[in-house]
């Protein structure tokens, strides 16, 4: 079966790569962005919009009509001229205007990029994190932070807006040929940091296996929330080891007060709070991914690292 889809950032990362699959299926796709590609796709339409305003969400999607709404747009690793207002202008109430679109105009479905990082970073997190486990999202980490808030906002549409049907993704760390952020940047790094008495389990999945849910999800009956990550994890023993890199163990304490200093003085961007991000990261079940949406990841977390690794040695 086919739908009209729109693709909200359509030209980012992921967009880049779920708009040629939506269009390859036979999809009329509506890829929206801030701009339009240098190299469009075909069989796709580009429109310019920006989700931070309203008016222009609205008559995107009152010129279209799309029965199925991809929502990917975010602000995943902030730029130089970010903002914390910003980031939310883009990931919250971007994210509002979207929904607030899709009631007006019909939607039928919606698939909605959300993130681990909703689960938040905390010390007391089950592991492996199931759909059913609460969402608690770290305030001092936006992105964490604001896809927590979106997952409220669908959950109390869940109940006014029943007849919006919801697949929300919750994706686990994503590795590509192309993936550069602020995660491959800490592997990037002569020494791997480690705190102290955490090894800071890492979940990853492979960007095409993340298409490829996207894509089933436009077209699925099921509904709900899914975590999509690879089987099993990796420490930042393992990853440094995989490397061919020592790891620098630094206690907590130390770690927190020497980011502090380094914020104060403007010698970067994060605050004693990354100590968290570093030692609770989220670890990802995919059980309902596999047996409820019925998809199997093709790679492991740990696939999807060497595949991620061979990719980085094969371009240096």
């Amino acid at each position: 079966m086919t739908s009209r889809v729109l693709v909200t950032g359509g030209s980012g990362f992921l967009g880049s790569g779920v708009v040629p699959a939506l269009a390859a299926d036979g999809h009329h796709v509506v890829s929206a962005d801030l701009r339009v590609p240098a190299a469009p796709v075909p069989g796709a339409e580009h429109v310019v919009m920006d989700v931070t305003d309203a008016e222009a969400v609205d008559q995107v999607m009152g010129h279209w009509r799309p029965e199925v709404v991809v929502h990917l747009a975010s602000v995943v690793t902030p730029g130089k001229g970010s903002s914390r207002a910003l980031e939310h202008a883009v990931d919250v109430q971007g994210s509002r205007h979207v929904l607030d679109a899709c009631l007006a105009h019909g939607v039928r479905r919606v698939v909605v990029s959300s993130s681990g990082a909703a689960y938040g970073y905390h010390p007391d997190n089950p592991v492996p994190l199931t759909e059913g486990d609460p969402l608690r999202g770290n305030v001092e980490f936006a992105y964490s932070d604001h896809k927590r808030q979106v997952e409220e906002m669908l959950a109390a549409l869940r109940e006014s807006a029943p007849h919006l049907e919801q697949v929300v993704l919750r994706i686990g760390t994503i590795l590509g040929e192309r993936v550069d952020n602020q995660i491959t940047a800490l592997f990037e790094r002569p020494r791997l940091l480690k705190v102290r008495g955490s090894e800071s389990p890492f979940v990853f999945v492979w960007d095409a296996d993340v298409v490829e849910v996207v894509r089933r999800a436009v077209t699925s009956e099921v509904t709900g929330a899914f975590n999509v990550a690879g089987d099993g994890t990796m420490t930042v023993s393992e990853i440094a080891a995989a490397l061919g890199k020592p790891t620098l163990t630094v206690p907590e304490p130390v770690l927190r007060a020497v980011l502090a200093g380094g914020r104060r003085l403007g010698l970067t961007a994060y605050g004693p709070e990354q100590t968290a991000f570093l030692r609770y990261r989220p670890v990802l079940g995919n059980q309902r991914l596999m047996e409820v949406f019925g998809y199997t990841p093709a790679m492991t977390s740990r696939e999807a690292f060497e595949a991620w690794r061979a990719e980085r040695a094969a371009s240096a």
